[in-house]
C-alpha cells in the first residue's frame, strides 16, 4: 500500500546530467522512469515537474548579458527539453503520459489546465507539467509548488542528490545534521535552502507537505510511498 494517492514529484534538470556534466544522460533517465514505474503500478496518481539547468538556466543567464525575460523563457524551453525525454523514457517501459505545458505550444504538448491533468491521472497517465508558470522571475520550484497545490496533491515529493535536510550543506559541513522533520516555519527562520521563499511559502499557505529524498538511490522512490522514513519531511504546525 502507498502512503499518498496523489504526488507532485519533483526533479531538477541538473539531476538528469548523471556524470555527464551537461544535457541528458540516458542511464540517469532511465533509472527515474524505472523507479516512476515501480510507483505507477502501486496506483499512485503521478505528476511530474523537472527543471532544466542541465540545458539552461533563466537566472544564470541574465548574469552573464541575457534579458532576464528572454533568459527565463529559454528556461521554460529546457524544461520541456526534459520534459519530452522523461516522457519518452516512460512511454518505452510501458507508462502513458501526458506532457502539458504552461505557455501554448502544440502539437509539442497539451495546454496545461488543472482539470485536464487530473483528469488523465485518473485515467491512469503520468502528467509532467513543464515550462514553469509560463511566466518569467518563477523557479521551477515554484512551478511545482503551484501545481502540487492546483492537483490537490497529497505531497510533494522533492528528488535531489542529498537525502534530506541538513543544518548546513553536507556536501560543505561535515558537522551537519540531517533533520527527520521540520516545520515551514523552522525553514523559514533557519534561512534553509530547499526551496527558493516563493515556493516555501506557497507551500506553507497551502498546507502542501515537502519531503525531500535523494533520487539518485534507485528505488528509494517507492521506499518513500511504502512509508521508509529516508527523507526530511517539512509540514505546517
Amino acid at each position: 500500500m502507498s502512503r499518498f494517492k496523489r504526488i507532485l514529484l519533483k526533479l531538477s534538470g541538473e539531476s538528469l546530467m548523471g556524470s555527464q556534466g551537461y544535457g541528458i544522460d540516458p542511464q540517469r533517465l532511465s533509472d527515474y522512469a524505472q523507479q516512476i514505474k515501480e510507483v505507477h503500478q502501486m496506483g499512485v496518481e503521478i505528476g511530474i515537474v523537472i527543471g532544466g539547468g542541465n540545458i539552461f538556466r533563466g537566472l544564470s543567464g541574465s548574469q552573464n548579458g541575457f534579458d532576464r525575460v528572454k533568459g527565463d523563457q529559454m528556461g521554460m524551453c529546457a524544461t520541456v527539453i526534459n520534459s519530452l525525454a522523461l516522457s519518452s523514457a516512460l512511454e518505452a517501459v510501458g507508462i502513458k503520459t501526458r506532457v502539458l505545458t504552461a505557455i501554448r505550444m502544440e502539437p509539442i504538448g497539451e495546454f496545461y489546465t488543472k482539470w485536464r491533468a487530473i483528469e488523465a491521472m485518473q485515467q491512469g497517465y503520468v502528467c509532467i507539467f513543464s515550462a514553469g508558470t509560463g511566466s518569467p522571475y518563477f523557479t521551477t520550484d515554484t512551478g511545482s509548488s503551484l501545481r502540487g497545490i492546483e492537483i490537490e496533491a497529497d505531497v510533494m515529493l522533492k528528488g535531489t542528490r542529498v537525502d534530506g535536510i541538513y543544518t548546513a550543506d553536507p556536501e560543505k559541513d561535515p558537522t551537519a545534521t540531517k533533520f527527520d522533520s521540520i516545520t515551514y516555519q523552522e525553514v523559514l527562520a533557519r534561512g534553509l535552502k530547499v526551496m527558493d521563499l516563493t515556493a516555501i511559502c506557497m507551500c506553507k499557505d497551502n498546507n502542501l507537505p515537502i519531503y525531500v529524498f535523494n533520487m539518485d538511490v534507485i528505488g528509494n522512490l517507492k521506499r518513500v510511498m511504502e512509508g521508509e522514513e529516508i527523507g526530511t519531511l517539512v509540514y505546517s504546525e
